[in-house]
């Protein structure tokens, strides 16, 4: 075991020197661990929706093509980075090995189940063998190990919820709670990318704000995506309009409010060039939420400045306090929500 590891990793980065192991371009993911880390067995990866998609595009649906592109970039950066998209995903595994001075603040002993609850974008990753691709839910069944930092949020798997479906929840665990304080009685919300995972659940959460009162609107182009909204009931509206042409958008969520547009809007859509259908939705002064590690905030800024748009701009982060727990609380709570992630995501 190795001494002298910095708390937010930067002793893993290779380089450049000084970065933080996000934005690094390689980082070191060999062991021993230092005795501030902690060893993950990996047995799957929930790689990020918009990073699937982009990688599966790149080999045109062959996922032979896709597992070497993973290996790939692992074996290149030493983490599962996508260097177009930027982003990640997170694990799910087994507690290896705790360092001597490791912050263990949530209680890990060896052999717990965990799930990872920050980027494998900043993850040190080893990929052994690539076991299965599962299509369809983004997810990648491996034989490898993480090593994670004492700043690294890692969450036990509950006893009552099956791993798989705690991986696809988790994953997308900080969409739920930001929804959570950002919706309030009264109010138009739009989810844009509702049909999908993060989508879904921020509906769930975004009528449990509501309650009776206001307006929840959901934007989803496919047909499958709209019936699966269909079938939970928590929306008023589903409007099957494209994401990527913002007057279409605009002109439909003007139609179903009345010309009052939103006031608060959370983009899921693991598509580029949404920004735009997101401010326009909104209204001048409304709340604008880009979850999806598809947008770009240069984008949605120069162009909330183009159209004399007051938007506040929320830039979606992954973590809130309580996170993890709330989401569980959403699967045992909801059971048409849990069904359709059984269905779909597991």
């Amino acid at each position: 075991m190795r001494s002298g590891g910095c708390r937010y990793g930067t002793h893993r980065v290779i380089e450049p020197k000084g970065a933080l192991p996000q934005n690094a371009q390689k980082v070191d993911n060999t062991l021993p661990i230092y005795d501030n880390e902690i060893l993950i067995d990996v047995d799957t990866l929930n790689i990020d929706s918009a990073s699937f998609r982009q990688m599966k595009e790149a080999n045109n649906g062959n996922i032979e093509g896709l597992k070497k592109m993973i290996l790939s970039i692992v074996g290149e950066r030493g983490k599962q980075q996508n260097p177009v998209t930027g982003s990640g995903g997170m694990l799910l595994g087994t507690v290896k090995e705790i360092g001597s001075n490791y912050n263990n603040r949530f209680d890990l002993k060896v052999g717990d189940k965990v799930a990872s609850l920050v980027s494998l974008s900043l993850t040190p990753l080893k990929i052994e063998e690539i076991i299965e691709v599962f299509d369809g839910r983004d997810q990648v069944k491996i034989k490898g190990h993480a090593v994670f930092f004492d700043t690294g949020v890692l969450a036990k798997i509950p006893a009552d919820i099956p791993e798989t479906l705690a991986l696809a929840a988790l994953d997308v665990a900080g969409a739920p709670a930001q929804t959570k304080r950002l919706v309030k009685p009264n109010q138009n919300v739009v989810i844009i990318g509702a049909g999908g995972k993060s989508g879904s659940i921020c509906c769930a959460v975004a009528r449990e704000m509501l309650g009776k009162t206001g307006k929840l609107i959901a934007i989803q182009p496919s047909e499958n995506g709209r019936k699966r909204i269909e079938r939970l009931g928590y929306c008023d509206e589903v409007l099957g309009v494209n994401a990527q042409d913002p007057i279409a958008c605009q002109r439909a969520v003007s139609e179903v409010t009345n010309g009052e547009m939103a006031d608060v809007v959370i983009n899921c859509a693991p598509v580029q060039d949404t920004e735009m259908s997101s401010i326009m939705s909104a209204k001048d002064n409304g709340t604008v939420y880009l979850f999806t590690m598809a947008t770009s905030f240069t984008k949605a800024a120069l162009g909330a400045e183009g159209i004399g748009s007051d938007a506040l701009i929320i830039v979606g982060n992954g973590y809130a306090p309580g996170h993890a727990d709330y989401t569980m609380e959403l699967m045992r709570t909801k059971p048409e929500l849990r069904k359709l992630f059984e269905e779909v995501y597991v």
